[in-house]
């Protein structure tokens, strides 16, 4: 791949991997760093780029590992600083907890059941499964735009309802 064809390639796709690394992320600076660094390496596998067949999608998975690293990374040291500060001598979740974990999750799947079946597909597919966009619409036949439309209505009737169930038990 030619310098000029690498470059195409960096602004035909550093949108939708920008987009990618920010939802998972939730921060800027994350984010474009964690694009760059992917270009880099997408940069230094140059000469072997043309065995894969779709390099943007080997680089959305580059970009969703590289975020999960991240994500892991910042846990990890949240988790040790917490248990600097507040030690814990259990740290099993209490009977409460646990019955709470299990009551949610018991309304979230009765939610889930009740949409329609495209919007449950496509959580099940992306949320549960962790499919990616292409993924989905391999399985589905559907565009990635229509995708993307289904899973963030799909969301936000999760989000009502179960803010609603929520409140009306309080």
């Amino acid at each position: 791949m030619t310098r000029a064809d690498f470059d195409n390639l960096v602004l035909s796709i550093s949108g939708r991997l920008y987009a990618h690394a920010f939802r998972m992320l939730g921060n800027r600076q994350n984010s474009e760093d964690t694009v760059q660094d992917v270009f880099v390496k997408l940069w230094k596998m140059n000469k072997t780029l043309e065995t894969y067949g779709s390099i943007e999608a080997l680089a959305i998975t580059m970009v969703k590992n590289q975020c999960i690293d991240q994500l892991r990374r910042i846990k990890l040291a949240d988790s040790e600083n917490m248990e600097i500060l507040y030690p814990r001598s259990d740290t099993s979740p209490s009977p409460q907890e646990q019955m709470e974990r299990k009551e949610t999750m018991r309304l979230l799947n009765r939610i889930i059941s009740e949409l329609p079946q495209i919007f449950r597909e496509t959580v099940k597919f992306r949320d549960i499964d962790g499919l990616s966009y292409e993924e989905i619409s391999e399985k589905t036949g559907q565009n990635i735009n229509t995708i993307r439309v289904n899973l963030s209505r799909a969301r936000k009737i999760i989000r009502d309802k179960y803010t609603k169930c929520r409140n009306e038990h309080r």
